[in-house]
């Protein structure tokens, strides 16, 4: 058979040791940071530390988890999460189920979409959007963080095209067993369409969590989320906001910045393999267009 012959078997073999390759390289650097993170002050500082900890010990995050405004600002990402991914869906996913719909049955939906992909092509600007923020008096709130990107307009068009894959036929039954819109999308197409949803609720999350530049236009400094948060004290290598300078001589700044760092990253780690069996069908059917 065609997948025993030689050809194939030697593609196998470089395929899956390019793969495992790459997947080494990726994995090193954070492997490095959590080996940082547990090591003492001296081999961090010396940079000694590779692979392994040396001079195992925990008062990095020790003193992570005791210092109020690194729990504040992780409070404030897990807030603004979970509002920034629900609010996400709640608009999307019927705005998607609506623009599915072919031309003849929603005669304004290729308008619409267009006006969709303008802002995809066309992102309005920093300094119109710090004004519109400004005006609405959204500033130093959560939803100056969580409103302008309510809508991703990549998200909707995955989203859409996934449910325009979902046979008509199927929609077609339910309304002569009396069904209707809302009845059509929430026991058919959103059962239907759990890749999709995966797929776009995990961009949204990793989109969210890992956002700093806004919270760095938007919120008051010591009110910042945590990817802004880490972000302005490793660039200015100043942790006299985390830790005072008694607590900080027991072990070394780029073992504090490590642990904030892995912290930081583990919640999308934990995440993540939850929803990567959905991750590539969502992709790859939310991407073609029928």
């Amino acid at each position: 058979m065609y997948h025993k012959t030689l050809g194939y078997r030697t593609f196998s073999i470089i395929n899956n040791s390019m793969l495992l390759l790459l997947a080494i390289v990726c994995i090193l650097p954070l492997w490095n940071v959590l080996a940082i993170s547990f090591s003492g002050k001296a081999p961090a500082e010396a940079g000694l530390v590779t692979l392994w900890p040396i001079d195992f010990n925990m008062e990095a995050y020790k003193a992570t988890f005791n210092n109020g405004i690194f729990l504040d600002s992780l409070v404030l990402t897990i807030e603004r999460t979970v509002l920034g991914v629900g609010i996400s869906m709640l608009l999307m996913i019927p705005a998607a189920f609506a623009l599915s719909k072919e031309y003849d049955y929603f005669k304004g939906r290729r308008v619409l979409i267009w006006l969709f992909v303008v802002t995809m092509l066309f992102p309005p600007g920093l300094i119109p959007g710090y004004i519109l923020v400004s005006k609405l008096h959204l500033m130093h709130t959560i939803w100056a963080l969580v409103l302008p990107t309510a809508v991703s307009a990549f998200n909707l068009i995955l989203m859409l095209n996934f449910f325009k894959s979902i046979p008509k036929e199927i929609e077609e039954s339910a309304f002569m067993d009396g069904a209707n819109h809302t009845q059509s999308l929430w026991h058919i197409y959103l059962p239907l369409s759990l890749p999709s949803l995966a797929t776009t609720i995990l961009l949204a999350l990793v989109g969210h969590w890992n956002s700093w530049f806004d919270g760095l236009l938007y919120m008051k400094s010591g009110h910042y989320p945590l990817a802004t948060l880490l972000q302005t004290l490793i660039t200015s290598r100043d942790l006299s906001q985390l830790v005072d300078s008694t607590t900080l001589k027991s072990f070394s700044p780029r073992t504090l910045s490590s642990a904030q760092i892995f912290l930081g990253v583990l919640p999308v780690l934990l995440i993540y393999p939850f929803l990567q069996k959905f991750f590539i069908k969502g992709i790859v059917v939310g991407a073609v267009k029928e």
